[in-house]
């Protein structure tokens, strides 16, 4: 073939390869125009809205009124079904042919009776096949039912996609009819689209990017538009450029078809549910096509709901697991956020997930799948393993605004010293769409060469749902060895893992928790919901433990089984990663509210019929303690005239009311008003001066002879700060914040004695924070307690401002301790290194602590999870007021408690873990008669190990799972004595699947136990 020689210019030669396929210009002429032939008007389009989520059922029932293409309907959040009735031409025969619908809305095309197409403009889907080659025998008059929502794939944001929803928005269609699609030029166009990628990707720099460039400009003279017979030789250009092979050690990438659906983010719980049909029922129609298409899916919860509303959509999906094309990963409930959830509710996730997936699918995931939380607890490793999972993907600290994180495939070493391989795909994201650029970014981007020569790409449209298209397959099949990029094979987590698990030997080891250097106000964001979170954790917990006991007593009692899964799944819900850190709309909050009221009322009325069958009913107070060890504590009663009174629980036999004037010996508390304002309070182990504005001028620990608080400084200090970040405003806190720091400092009521002494002294007073915030906080002491607390209320009116709570400590340590899930671990107080000034803001449980050689002081709370401990400060996040995507985030009335306790020795010597559940964990006032005897049915011998969980087993209603963890970081043996009637124990995995080669000696002193630091033990026990 001769041709003219051409000029070797690289910009009008790429130009004119993208202007022959491009959708704006000389599409009268270009190969772009003719993707689609003739065109064909409906018979007919009608209309309905509902404000309301209904069935396929309902909404056939209702009169459908005249739609033409153009009108508004709306507002956001409702839904508009369309009747539509068409008839294809006959003279259409052996054409393909597409309803073209193009609106601003989600929707989804139901035929005879069942979902069948997803269609969303964001998600590139805009048209439903109706036959891939028109015959007479298919049916030529066909009506469809299309629901659209009156939202789009990342919710209704007013004018920027995390600003809180328009509520008025109204939708519209922009187009629907009957189209020829002309397949052979959708085939060319990816072929051109593909190469002109190539030569942009590669650049001026490699002598690939130019073959690639005259081969699309050699296409293009090849190639006439109006003239279908030359695209077999046009496309035979590109599939001899794309045949030419890699060598055998260019790296692999393992391609995934993949839609990370969020449960609830910009739109709510709902609404997801349709999500996953729309996506899901678009990724069974690719199957068909694609018999090599694999698809891996996460979130038992979102299974669950389409099961539920979508049977026989979940009956396909069922089919196309078996057929190893549809993967069920992650094994948790929902992808749940890294930090916020305790330690149980981790496992529970994993039970409740994996349980779901064993009994719908036949299968357990072997990977934890997490790729979008805002960072990962170090005792996760030893969770995912005692779950049997040994792999974990996740790619989020990519998004690290201080370090990059220096691998991509590595061992992550937990708190115990489990490890799990960690694949952290190199292209940094969860929803690429299988273009020349996710794949040179997969292959550059991997840190680890020479190490792992495997990455996962992870391709379909993802967050808001959509998934894969048809385009992002055809793209990858085209590459699957093409020189000069790397090699593509569909595949997935399974053989990507087995690959690296086979190339192991020289990855290195990350040791310690994954801590994301972004999103950190996520700790305190909405703090609402995590009150809600950390209460029903609790009360959970204590209705396992009494419904146990009660079990155990009378096998005739009935264990609320399936009631305490409903509402544990209702817990593990709103633990998914963009609801219990606030990242969500108003719509989402309220929904998580209404579920904690529900736990909160299904759960107290179990916990009352569990202690009711505990003891006998009666007149006489009693109390049920949840927790396995021994509790003196000052609790609310009320006296012999039915009016709120002072008790405390002495031990195991006494129990005194402060108006009987009985001590036992006690020590009392005093509270005392001082001449210049201030209070003294004491209670025989602390001593504190409380200034009139309710600052701690002095914390004294009595038996050691040390003050807890900086000269010249005050603890129990509000601060605020000017809250605003860069972009995401519920996620972020940036650290120049701290440069924004006032002191509250106006009193409206100074300091005054509620309780002068007693059982308890107490003390009240009130701080403005500004014209619409005040601060009412309780200062208590109560009797043989080590810690004052604090019980604050906070009227909160604020915007994009920050309240915390200081305390400078006479205490000198280069590192501070945080409670986390089975465990603790420790973060420095300087900010030597960028990767120590990232943490300015961290996350922590139940307590956090600094200590020094023999001295220390402890932080506890009852709701709260954002920390900062710099230098010898310690400051405890309480409330933040972002705007987006919530408008009222935190506004209102706010209730929490924390406290300070100085300490002797250690915090593991001084009982501080202890302390902060006593704290968490309330002492139960129940009715008993006056005979009945105290009894205790578990106790452990070592304060080192906790007995974090007592449930009924899951398949065996006559045994019960315990869960015990070493707490203080040490190795050691103990016992954990019980008085119920065990015939048998064996130790069991955390999915409670019995291990028949771990039998436990069971003797009359109880079970002896050997821990490693920081172990998780999970046992059954056989009664």
């Amino acid at each position: 073939m001769f041709h003219q020689p051409v000029l070797k210019n690289r910009r009008t030669l790429l130009e004119r390869a993208e202007k022959f396929v491009s959708d704006i210009y000389f599409t009268d002429c270009n190969l772009r125009g003719r993707l689609y032939g003739d065109s064909f008007p409906l018979e007919s389009l009608g209309s309905f809205l509902s404000p309301k989520r209904i069935t396929f059922t309902e909404a056939s029932e209702q009169i459908f009124a005249p739609h033409k293409v153009g009108d508004t309907f709306g507002p956001t959040w409702w839904t508009c079904w369309f009747k539509v009735t068409l008839k294809i031409p006959e003279s259409w025969r052996g054409k393909e042919v597409h309803l073209l619908w193009e609106s601003d809305g989600e929707s989804m095309v139901w035929r005879d009776g069942q979902p069948v197409q997803g269609l969303t403009k964001d998600g590139e889907k805009t048209s439903y096949i109706l036959s891939d080659c028109l015959k007479d025998e298919e049916p030529h008059s066909v009506t469809l039912y299309i629901e659209m929502v009156c939202n789009g794939l990342f919710g209704a944001g007013q004018g920027s996609m995390i600003a809180p929803p328009d509520p008025n928005r109204k939708f519209s269609l922009q187009r629907a009819e009957l189209v020829v699609f002309n397949r052979a030029v959708r085939e060319l166009l990816t072929d051109f689209e593909l190469l002109i990628d190539i030569v942009k990707e590669l650049g001026e720099g490699e002598q690939r990017g130019f073959q690639a460039l005259f081969t699309v400009n050699e296409m293009v003279n090849l190639c006439d538009p109006s003239d279908p017979s030359t695209f077999s030789k046009t496309r035979s250009l590109a599939k001899n450029f794309f045949s030419q092979r890699n060598g055998e050690s260019q790296h692999t990438v393992h391609a995934m078809g993949h839609c990370h659906i969020d449960s609830a983010w910009l739109w709510p719980y709902e609404e997801t549910i349709r999500k996953c049909g729309r996506s899901w029922v678009t990724v069974i129609r690719l199957m068909e096509k694609n018999p090599e298409f694999v698809f891996t899916c996460s979130q038992a919860q979102q299974f669950h709901w389409v099961k539920n509303w979508y049977p026989g959509l979940f009956s396909q999906i069922q089919n196309y697991v078996k057929k190893g094309q549809f993967i069920p990963v992650g094994g948790t409930w929902v992808e749940m956020d890294g930090n916020l959830p305790s330690g149980e509710s981790m496992v529970r996730q994993f039970l409740e997930g994996q349980r779901f997936f064993n009994q719908e699918f036949g299968m357990y995931c072997k990977e934890f799948w997490l790729p979008d939380t805002f960072g990962y607890s170090a005792q996760l490793p030893q969770i995912m393993q005692g779950c049997g999972i040994s792999n974990f993907l996740t790619q989020k600290l990519s998004w690290n605004l201080v370090n990059t994180f220096p691998h991509n495939t590595f061992f992550w070493e937990g708190l115990d010293g489990s490890k799990v391989v960690t694949h952290f795909p190199p292209g940094n994201s969860y929803e690429m769409k299988g273009k020349i650029e996710d794949l040179l970014r997969t292959m550059k981007n991997n840190k680890d060469k020479g190490r792992a020569n495997h990455s996962a790409l992870l391709f379909g449209f993802g967050d808001g749902g959509g998934g894969p298209t048809q385009l992002m397959l055809d793209r990858l099949n085209r590459l699957t060895n093409t020189d000069g990029l790397p090699k593509v094979q569909m595949s997935s987590p399974d053989k990507l893992f087995s690959q690296l698990q086979v190339d192991s030997s020289l990855l290195c080891t990350w040791t310690g928790e994954l801590f994301l250097e972004l999103h950190n106000g996520t700790y305190t964001t909405l703090a609402q919901i995590k009150k809600g979170n950390r209460q029903c954790e609790i009360l959970l917990h204590d209705v396992e433990v009494a419904s146990s006991l009660a079990l155990s007593r009378d096998r005739t009692f009935q264990y609320p089984v399936e009631k305490l899964q409903e509402l544990w799944r209702l817990l593990l819900l709103n633990q998914f990663h963009d609801v219990i850190p606030g990242s969500c709309i108003e719509m989402v909050e309220k929904d998580a509210l209404r579920y904690y009221k529900d736990i909160r009322s299904d759960g107290t009325a179990l916990l009352h019929v569990a202690c009711g069958a505990l003891g006998s009913k009666g007149t006489s107070a009693g109390v049920f303690n949840s927790l396995p060890w021994e509790r003196h504590e000052v609790i609310q009663v009320q006296d012999g005239a039915g009016k709120p009174d002072l008790g405390m629980w002495y031990d195991y036999n006494d129990y005194i009311v402060a108006s009987q004037n009985r001590t036992l010996n006690l020590i009392l508390c005093y509270a005392t008003l001082q001449a210049d304002g201030s209070v003294l309070m004491g209670n025989g182990i602390l001593q504190t001066v409380i200034n009139k504005d309710g600052t701690l001028a002095s914390l004294y620990l009595i038996t050691s002879n040390r003050e807890a608080i900086s000269d010249s400084c005050h603890g129990n200090q509000f601060v605020m700060f000017t809250d605003v970040p860069l972009y995401w405003d519920a996620w972020d806190v940036m650290d120049y914040h701290l440069q924004t720091r006032k002191p509250v400092l106006e009193v409206v009521q100074p300091v005054h004695v509620v309780s002068s002494g007693g059982l308890r002294g107490s003390v009240s007073f009130t701080l403005r924070i500004s014209d619409k915030s005040v601060i009412t906080q309780d200062i208590i002491m109560d009797a043989m307690c080590p810690y004052i607390k604090f019980e604050t209320e906070v009227k909160w009116k604020e915007s994009h401002k920050f309240l915390k709570v200081e305390f400078p400590v006479r205490v000198h340590s280069p590192n501070a301790t945080y409670e986390i899930q089975f465990g603790h671990l420790q973060r420095p107080t300087h900010r030597n290194t960028s990767w120590d000034w990232a943490r300015f803001e961290v996350w922590g449980h139940k307590w956090a602590d600094l200590s020094e050689h023999n001295f220390g002081v402890a932080l506890l709370n009852d709701c709260k999870y954002g920390y900062s401990v710099h230098k010898n400060t310690m400051t405890l996040s309480l409330l933040r007021a972002p705007k987006a995507p919530h408008a009222n985030a935190d506004m209102g009335t706010h209730h929490f408690t924390y406290a300070v306790m100085p300490h002797t020795g250690s915090f593991q010597d001084a009982s501080v873990i202890r302390y902060s559940y006593n704290l968490n964990f309330p002492l139960r006032l129940i009715q008993c008669t006056p005979d009945t005897v105290t009894w205790s049915a578990f106790s452990v011998s070592t304060e080192a190990i906790i007995l974090e969980t007592i449930k009924r087993a899951e398949d065996h209603s006559g045994a019960l799972v315990v869960r015990l963890y070493e707490s203080h970081g040490s190795s050691v043996t103990a016992t954990l004595s019980t008085t119920l009637p065990l015939k048998e124990a064996w130790h069991c995995d955390l999915l409670e699947r019995q291990d028949h080669t771990q039998p436990v000696s069971v003797s009359s002193g109880g079970i002896t136990l050997s821990f490693s630091p920081f172990q998780i033990v999970s046992l059954l026990l056989i009664m």
